[in-house]
């Protein structure tokens, strides 16, 4: 790449977690399916993923979204999610960004009430649905994938935590889930600094002692994240509210409750006996933003009875714009990117 080329943006959150939608300005990727153009990114492109993510133009706390055309003729778009851990096959708070922002952008036109759609994420299809009022998208639901446990109550001993009781959850990453009160935290906002090295220092210690793969998509990549469980309080009949937080990478706890780790909270308590088809369970993070997962039932991955889910949230616009990237920019590298479109002022 010599000259210099624009990517157009549209920023975005859903909780908090801030989404970065590309939208234009990237070529076409190779690969018949969104999954195949993602292995395409991460193995031999993986230029544009660090570009968006780090100085001079993004954080690692960020996600970014590159909108690509569908595969399957089912869907409107598809979307490949990049993060600072690599490349999820799916995302709830990114598959409603991507939503909020293909709706609220015009690139598919705004429906008054409730509206469905699929995307194709990595992953698969995905079935949204968009609850518009006055022009404006007020809240997505996205249907999550098959959520399971793939053990329960395990025991570890951590450097400087001593034993910990965790669970391995699967809802589109695999998950530890742990309890915030046995590590001594009630979930506030001040104890953000110290749940982000609590939790990496257990995620390392699960991972020098295990391997895990999914029973039908395989090798999905080593276990990213931590979600700290807050009590399960019944608000309503059959409606239950907790306290969460979710590690994702050294030093970055989400903003969010994020939409798979809300999916693995149902999977976990369903497992446990202490919810059933048709509870919902609203995650509430440090911020005060929330998720409302709903169970719609029981399901099989592989060997595995897991839950099929919901999850619904809303995604705000922050910004619109384009970046330009000067490959004689001493702060940009240019290597390992896909094709890009040059600059037209």
């Amino acid at each position: 790449m010599n000259d210099i080329a624009t990517i157009k943006l549209i920023d975005t959150h859903a909780g908090g977690d801030v989404s970065r939608i590309v939208i234009g300005g990237v070529g076409a990727l190779p690969g018949d399916s969104v999954r195949a153009q993602m292995q395409y990114l991460q193995h031999q492109a993986d230029g544009l993923r660090q570009l968006l993510l780090y100085e001079p133009f993004g954080i690692p706390e960020m996600s970014v979204d590159l909108i690509v055309p569908a595969c399957d003729p089912k869907a409107r778009y598809g979307y490949i999610i990049m993060e600072v851990m690599g490349y999820p096959i799916y995302s709830g708070s990114n598959t409603i960004c991507t939503a909020t922002a293909l709706l609220e952008s015009g690139m598919i036109a705004i429906e008054e009430g409730e509206q469905q759609f699929y995307l194709e994420s990595p992953a698969g299809l995905v079935n949204v649905v968009a609850h518009n009022q006055g022009g404006k998208v007020q809240s997505i639901t996205i249907e999550g994938l098959p959520s399971y446990i793939d053990s329960l109550d395990n025991v570890i001993d951590v450097a400087g935590l001593g034993p910990v009781t965790y669970s391995i959850a699967y809802s589109g990453g695999f998950y530890a889930l742990v309890d915030a009160s046995a590590l001594g935290f009630t979930l506030k906002r001040s104890e953000e600094v110290e749940l982000a090295a609590c939790a990496q220092r257990i995620v390392s210690a699960i991972c020098d002692a295990n391997n895990y793969a999914h029973p039908e998509l395989g090798d999905v990549g080593p276990l990213p994240f931590l979600h700290f469980m807050g009590p399960l309080t019944e608000s309503a009949p059959g409606y239950y509210e907790s306290g969460s937080a979710t590690y994702v990478h050294p030093g970055v706890i989400c903003r969010s409750t994020t939409g798979t780790g809300t999916a693995a909270r149902l999977a976990y308590h369903y497992q446990r006996g202490e919810l059933k088809a048709g509870d919902q369970l609203e995650t509430i993070s440090l911020r005060n933003t929330r998720f409302v997962g709903s169970l719609k039932g029981e399901v099989k991955v592989g060997h595995f009875s897991g839950v099929a889910s919901t999850i619904t949230g809303k995604g705000y616009l922050l910004a619109r714009s384009d970046i330009l990237v000067d490959p004689s920019d001493t702060l940009i590298s240019a290597d390992q990117l896909p094709p890009l479109n040059s600059y037209r002022p």
